[in-house]
């Protein structure tokens, strides 16, 4: 069956012609055809130039470009994309590490399959699909995984109920496509988590704040430490290794269950350790001096950019409160996940934060996510995850 054929506007190919891999809706001029949410199309300029081929979808980003190349994304296609994937990881060495065995291990538009991510639990491939596309083919990626790992796999599990997008009609169903299996405990940097993919958030664990969570260790020492949405006790399990004291909060009472079990799995019935289901902003009220180090984690403040300037008044507010309260010479690991949040925009609501509170602040790191979540440089907006440390005097 032909593909249908969309042709853009006069001028509006330049994104396509520098790499960016989504096409927005306001740059097409017409299409030949009624393409299905999902359906495979190809994108020419307005002088009838091919640019592209990729995943249709009605919406905003009206196609996700899988490649600028005229090719057949079939599975073969897939299969060599899921192979770099892998080898790409092979050879930064997220792989074969006894200490690591949990990762990401496709990162959508970082490898060139937008819509599609993959994470790797001790064995089990927890997939979310982010498009349509990507969903109509979910057990040929089970089985190209299956194919390409061998036996390092023993299940690959769809969890994609929630991350179609809501206009799709399409009535996801979380399952395992191959094989079965109990939550795993994973290793990472040495340390053991227990990963429930079925009932988590994402898919699981936070894997992206790895490198954040190693670099946290290096100012625990002798400190009093609180982790805000503190989920399933990532950040809490790396400051309990020489923490005077490491409160987890959250208000999710299974997420505190799973943090005080990993807590266990790695030191034991410690009790250095505390955790409290309240919320956030009601904790941070009375802190006063209490804490030597605040750990500020939270969900995603804006997901679309109607809610940007909503978002960004939540980091100030939230970031005021932790600055005004913690001990004099304590330190800040501050997030953003927010796709739509940028670099600059984060940090400019961490200073008017400051500011307000009329205490002197420095920027000791500037944080991103890690290799294995990599940012393509066509699309910048890959780069979700950014975060400071930042000390305060």
């Amino acid at each position: 069956m032909d593909r249908v054929k969309i042709v853009l506007k006069s001028g509006k190919e330049q994104s396509v012609k520098r790499y960016h891999p989504w096409l927005f809706s306001g740059a097409i001029k017409k299409m030949y055809g009624n393409p299905a949410e999902g359906d495979l199309v190809d994108v020419f300029d307005n002088k009838d130039n091919f640019l592209a081929v990729g995943h249709y979808q009605p919406g905003s980003i009206a196609v996700r470009i899988l490649s600028f190349e005229q090719v057949n994304p079939d599975i073969s296609f897939f299969r060599k994309r899921i192979c770099k994937a892998v080898s790409y990881r092979k050879s930064i060495g997220i792989t074969g590490n006894p200490d690591l065995n949990v990762y990401r291990l496709i990162h959508g538009e970082g490898d060139g399959l937008p819509g599609l991510i993959v994470d790797f639990y001790n064995g089990v491939a927890v997939i979310q699909m982010h498009s349509v596309g990507f969903y109509r083919i979910r057990k040929d990626i089970a089985e190209l995984l299956v194919e390409i790992l061998k036996d390092q796999i023993v299940a690959v599990y769809n969890k994609s109920e929630g991350t179609l997008p809501h206009m799709s009609g399409v009535e996801a169903v979380n399952e395992y496509l191959y094989g079965t299996s109990a939550p795993a405990v994973v290793t990472e940097n040495g340390y053991r988590f227990k990963i429930d993919w079925t009932t988590g958030q994402k898919t699981g664990f936070f894997i992206d704040q790895r490198d954040n969570r190693k670099l946290l260790g290096k100012f625990t020492e002798g400190r009093s430490v609180l982790n805000m949405f503190g989920y399933t006790g990532g950040f809490s399990v790396y400051a309990m290794r020489n923490a005077s004291a490491v409160h987890t909060v959250d208000s999710s009472f299974p997420a505190i269950e799973l943090a005080n079990e990993n807590i266990r799995l790695n030191f034991g019935d410690d009790n250095r350790h505390e955790s409290f289901q309240v919320d956030a902003f009601d904790y941070l009220n009375d802190i006063k001096n209490k804490y030597d180090l605040i750990i500020l984690d939270p969900p995603a403040f804006a997901k679309h950019n109607n809610v940007l300037a909503n978002a960004l008044q939540g980091y100030k507010r939230l970031n005021m409160k932790a600055i005004e309260q913690i001990k004099p010479g304590g330190i800040i690991f501050t997030f953003s996940c927010s796709q739509v949040v940028t670099k600059e925009n984060f940090k400019k609501s961490v200073f008017a934060a400051a500011a307000n509170t009329g205490r002197n602040v420095r920027i000791l790191y500037q944080m991103s996510q890690p290799p294995d979540h990599p940012v393509n440089i066509y699309h910048p907006e890959s780069e979700y995850l950014k975060g400071l440390v930042i000390y305060v005097e």
